[in-house]
């Protein structure tokens, strides 16, 4: 049976003195005491230096997610012509997305991992199949191999995202939490750039491709051996009962004078609910169902905006207009960072509704040009760069909000019970309508044209908007506990 919090929360703060000595065995002063703890304000803001390194290491993972996304886009052609499928376009299509089916697997049971071992273990444990998985891609005599190396990489890169968003929520201080946030963005862009870059440096190579794979088995091994040395979730520790360790990790994150203020909000929060006893069928219906609704509807929004139809769409655009592909990838992923970068710098300072909300307005008009751009492909050139402009402008305010904000802001609603499934549940629904986004995606643009398709995404990215204003609450600057306080009221 799982202890009692109450219980083994009181007798720890008894032991360090932190109740008043009149009302030591008076349960009311207690509770007086804790409902009253010192606020931030009182005690100053925590050193966000002590935190950082800790989310840093996190952010490999994100480094690594990004990486594999866009490692084999280079040197695709090269693969196939080596590995003597050249021309199939089926079997180029599932070199490419076997990491989709991968990654949905791993998302599946993310939650059930970082429940059961922890987030450092479930990061470690998300390295694992990487490392493997690039070696036999390195490797790869033939097209099987290749595509187990490829499934397994899926694997990894699908359990670890869900993790970090995990993470640099809960060992971040409230004041910070945002512009820490906004570190997975970047270090999400800041791997498919290094993978475009290492994929022109060895293009040229005889076999210059199995490097692309052999490199990124460097930051996964350093990802494993540096979450030894990383602090564990304390909110993960509390929720297992390990009070004294969870402790610990407040003061090694937050500094020994916001240990008790920490542990308080916990207490605050925490129903006596059996974290246990979480059923699948919890988070579709009943108190928990508004917060895991909001949470998939917008990871489903973000791929019917149709980010990634862009991407997939942004060579020929280029194309078109006499741009070389190196070139247009590398504008669009040093726009993307650029706006990664800025958002980072706003998250705490705007919030997560303003950016979500502004985000997703400014897609919709970025599509808007991209498809009045398709009506009048007849006026010449300029209709093309017109399309280029508008594309950049989408990927940038993409960028700005809908892509950091809801892997940041869906940690902060879920309530410290379901935290964990919840988001393996969201990040499923990204995985799945992102494959069939891609799955169709051609195939629409030929039945219906570039004009109809994109002016469908920009009513997707205007829908995104109305739901944002409706249905998100602002969590800037509120610790975890006060916003599930206010999101799921005692029953």
């Amino acid at each position: 049976m799982r202890p009692n919090f109450n219980s083994a929360v009181h007798k720890r703060l008894s032991s360090r003195e932190l109740m008043d000595p009149l009302d030591r065995d008076d349960e009311e002063g207690a509770a007086r005491l804790l409902s009253s703890s010192p606020t931030e304000e009182e005690n100053g803001k925590p050193s966000w230096r002590l935190s950082l390194p800790h989310v840093c290491v996190a952010t490999i993972s994100s480094f690594l997610f990004g990486y594999h996304l866009g490692v084999v886009n280079e040197p695709l052609e090269s693969i196939s012509i080596d590995l003597g499928f050249t021309g199939n376009t089926l079997a180029e299509g599932f070199v490419v997305s076997i990491c989709l089916g991968g990654a949905l697997v791993g998302c599946l049971f993310s939650g059930w991992i970082a429940d059961g071992i922890g987030r450092r273990r479930a990061f470690q444990l998300s390295a694992l199949p990487m490392i493997i998985g690039a070696f036999l891609s390195a490797s790869a005599g033939n097209l099987q191999t290749m595509l187990l190396g490829r499934f397994l990489v899926g694997t990894g890169m699908g359990l670890g995202p869900p993790v970090a968003a995990l993470y640099v929520t809960e060992v971040s201080p409230s004041f910070i939490r945002g512009t820490y946030g906004g570190l997975i963005q970047i270090a999400t862009c800041l791997g498919l750039i290094g993978a475009l870059l290492v994929g022109i440096a060895v293009k040229e190579a005889v076999g210059g491709w199995r490097i692309c794979f052999w490199v990124s088995a460097a930051p996964a091994a350093l990802l494993a051996i540096c979450m030894e040395f990383c602090a564990e979730s304390p909110h993960w520790l509390y929720k297992h009962a390990r009070i004294g360790e969870a402790e610990a990790e407040f003061e090694r994150l937050l500094g020994v004078s916001h240990v008790k203020s920490a542990i308080s909000e916990l207490l605050r929060s925490d129903r006596g609910d059996d974290a246990d006893g979480v059923k699948f069928s919890e988070l579709l219906y009943g108190r928990h169902f508004r917060v895991v609704f909001i949470g998939s509807t917008l990871f489903a929004l973000q791929q019917l905006s149709g980010i990634n139809a862009v991407f997939y769409f942004s060579s020929v655009v280029f194309k078109r207009a006499k741009v070389p592909s190196n070139i247009a990838n590398i504008c669009i992923g040093l726009v993307n960072l650029s706006g990664s970068i800025i958002a980072m710098l706003l998250m705490d300072k705007l919030g997560r509704k303003v950016l979500l909300f502004g985000s997703f307005v400014g897609m919709a008009v970025a599509m808007a040009l991209q498809a009045s751009a398709a009506s009048y492909q007849i006026l010449g050139s300029g209709t093309l760069y017109l399309s280029v402009g508008g594309m950049l402008l989408f990927v940038f305010t993409f960028a700005l909000g809908a892509g950091p904000v809801p892997g940041l802001l869906l940690p902060e609603i879920f309530p410290n019970k379901i935290r964990e499934k919840a988001m393996a549940v969201c990040m499923s629904v990204h995985w799945v309508v992102n494959f069939f986004v891609g799955l169709l995606f051609l195939r629409l643009l030929e039945l219906l044209g570039a004009k109809v398709l994109y002016t469908i995404f920009a009513s997707f990215c205007l829908i995104a908007a109305a739901f944002v204003r409706r249905n998100v609450v602002e969590t800037k600057g509120r610790s975890l506990q006060e916003i599930e306080i206010s999101l799921l009221p005692t029953q």
